[in-house]
């Protein structure tokens, strides 16, 4: 029989850009860190293309965004912004390398569907390099490594979700974690506009959340997906264990 595996970090969300988590699936990285799950963020550019803010700016922004979240760790790989590229074997092995040092139970990437080129690159070179990492011969000098799950989440656009996470509890800390990004999210006079710095963007999030909660018939809620076909040992138990409201059970079609 083989060894099981030895991991690192429970669970690992890599991010576009510093404050994509935070808005697309900060609500779940806090709930998974309320639950006692060691959680962590790698974001992949430092946002030096932005139309606000510097990088030393965004640097500090994360740093306070992660102790709302309350992460064991947070880093950046410094790839280029506006120039993720999934052909790039520079930054698939920095990926591939971050992934194999931190060992994640748990692997949350951004679903490829999305209106920036910069996320449906990230999401590419990331399902690339969580496949990758897997294989001995790519890029030898650290030992192989398979998360036990990768999970998409949300993005602008809709994704199709197995399963909703819960972060009624979380969204007001996921509100104060966004709102630490003051470069991106306050408009100024004389600042550029910006599709995040209009207040319209942020209850358009908060409703996004306010819908996909709706689903399991609570206030807020996060959509995540899963790469494979999920396999339970117990359904019954399974069940028992995640059972939301009544109301929300299944009915059968008439």
């Amino acid at each position: 029989m083989s060894a099981q595996p030895t991991y690192g970090v429970d669970v690992l969300a890599f991010g576009p850009h510093p404050d994509d988590v935070e808005i697309f699936c900060g609500g779940t990285m806090i709930r998974l860190g309320d639950l006692g799950h060691a959680t962590a963020v790698i974001d992949l550019t430092r946002g030096e293309a932005a139309s606000r803010g510097t990088p030393e700016t965004r640097a500090r922004e994360a740093e306070a965004a992660a102790r709302v979240l309350g992460l064991r760790f947070r880093e950046n790989l410094g790839l280029p912004d506006t120039g993720l590229d999934p052909t790039d074997r520079h930054q698939l092995e920095a990926a591939v390398d971050a992934i194999r040092r931190h060992r994640p139970e748990i692997l949350l990437l951004p679903w490829f569907e999305e209106r920036h080129p910069d996320h449906v690159a990230a999401a590419q070179l990331l399902t690339k390099a969580a496949y990758f990492a897997g294989v001995r011969n790519f890029a030898p000098g650290r030992e192989r490594f398979v998360p036990r799950q990768v999970l998409y989440y949300q993005l602008r656009y809709r994704m199709p979700p197995t399963f909703v996470i819960d972060t009624t509890a979380a969204a007001a800390r996921k509100r104060e974690a966004i709102a630490c990004y003051r470069s991106q999210v306050e408009r100024r006079p004389g600042d550029v506009p910006t599709l995040l710095s209009s207040s319209l963007s942020l209850q358009a999030i908060d409703a996004r959340d306010r819908q996909v909660g709706a689903l399991i018939g609570v206030e807020h809620g996060e959509a995540l997906r899963m790469a494979n076909v999920p396999g339970l040992v117990d359904p019954v138990r399974f069940f028992r264990e995640n059972a939301f409201p009544e109301a929300f059970a299944f009915e059968p079609l008439r």
